[in-house]
């Protein structure tokens, strides 16, 4: 069980934003709407920022002088590790040498975590990054049709903002109604600390949202404060375990990109919008999954 913690963060209410950008493209009207929000992790599902983070956590070690070095297999593998922080204490742990003449771990991973987030911010704002397919047209779509946004991720606030000041050139808060970082609640994912923190700031039911995700833990959070899940996977986490998602992709789509629906799950559309995740959540709510494809059983 997950001890429900607050620290430093308001979760009653949310501020709606009244000037929430519109779509520039036709949305067709759903008459009946079970769908109420979708929270977004960040990392990995809203922009392709993993390799960055790599890169960003390298320069730091060749700077303090380490000689550690994460390659992209090393990197997939921590990744089933949430949080920066968390990450270099595994790190630390595990080379004994260091970590017998380290005084403070606690103050040497903070020094190691503030440099490697400044090189982080510096590297994606100098990088040619956009926002991974579909993610923009469906923050559009959910604004055109009321739905309530959260963010819910184990990143910064700071690298949030640079993110989506990048690339969306707008703050986070005229945006989203619901943000939740990981600089802001107790327990990373696989937690649902960070789900159930902003369900509440919403003032929604999980049983009328859907979570956005990418990795094995995003989708064991999400799922563990009672969210319909939709998985998007990418390199670094598409041979994850994402058993119990409604529906796993290897990206939202767009009419000009369809997206690929992963073995296991029979779905004919090519992107994920608002209809689909409204079927997911109506479905759900009947104690149905419209899309996980059960394997066939031999007649005996």
């Amino acid at each position: 069980m997950y001890r429900i913690i607050f620290v430093g963060y308001n979760c009653q209410g949310f501020t709606e934003q009244k000037n929430k950008p519109q779509p520039d493209f036709p949305v067709p009207r759903i008459i009946s709407m079970q769908l109420k929000g979708i929270i977004l992790d960040v990392d990995g599902t809203i922009a392709d920022t993993e390799e960055i983070h790599r890169q960003a956590f390298n320069r730091t070690f060749e700077e303090f002088g380490l000689g550690w070095r994460w390659s992209v297999a090393d990197y997939e593998r921590l990744l089933l590790i949430s949080g920066g922080r968390e990450r270099l204490r595994a790190c630390l742990k595990q080379d004994r040498a260091l970590a017998g003449r380290t005084r403070d771990p606690a103050g040497f991973v903070q020094a190691l975590h503030l440099k490697k987030s400044a090189h982080y911010r510096a590297l994606l704002l100098a990088a040619d990054i956009d926002l991974r397919p579909g993610i923009h047209r469906l923050i559009r779509a959910a604004s055109a049709h009321n739905i309530l946004l959260g963010i819910a991720t184990s990143s910064s606030r700071a690298n949030l903002e640079t993110l989506i000041n990048k690339t969306l050139r707008a703050a986070p808060e005229d945006l989203f109604d619901m943000i939740v970082t990981g600089d802001k609640v107790a327990d990373k994912k696989p937690s649902p600390l960070a789900y159930q923190c902003a369900l509440a700031g919403l003032g929604l039911p999980a049983s009328g949202c859907v979570a956005i995700e990418d990795t094995h833990n995003g989708n064991r959070a999400a799922l563990g404060a009672g969210l319909n899940c939709v998985i998007t996977t990418h390199p670094y986490t598409q041979n994850n375990d994402f058993s119990g998602a409604a529906l796993v992709v290897d990206h939202l789509g767009e009419p000009e990109r369809p997206c690929t629906v992963a073995d296991g799950y029979q779905c004919d559309r090519r992107r994920v919008d608002i209809e689909l995740l409204d079927e997911i959540v109506t479905c759900a709510q009947r104690g149905v999954a419209p899309f996980i494809q059960l394997p066939d059983i031999a007649s005996g």
